[in-house]
């Protein structure tokens, strides 16, 4: 039998970090952490969240701008 993977939403993930205490600017911070030390893995990760091609562009390319 073959067994469905069931993905992690956007809206679970961002619960799980605002239930660790992150806020927005922290979270942003994650993602330029993230973007910063692995691009291939936050490409992935963003995929696997299914987000769109255009907001994973968004989100890269303000985590990219925040790395500066």
């Amino acid at each position: 039998m073959e067994r469905k993977e069931k993905k992690v939403t956007v809206e679970e993930w961002s619960s799980r970090f605002r239930a660790l205490g992150l806020d927005d600017n922290m979270m942003g911070h994650w993602h330029t952490l993230f973007e910063r030390e692995n691009p291939s893995g936050h490409q992935s990760f963003l995929e696997w969240l299914g987000l769109p091609e255009e907001r994973i562009a968004e989100v890269r390319a303000k985590s990219e701008e925040s790395k500066k």
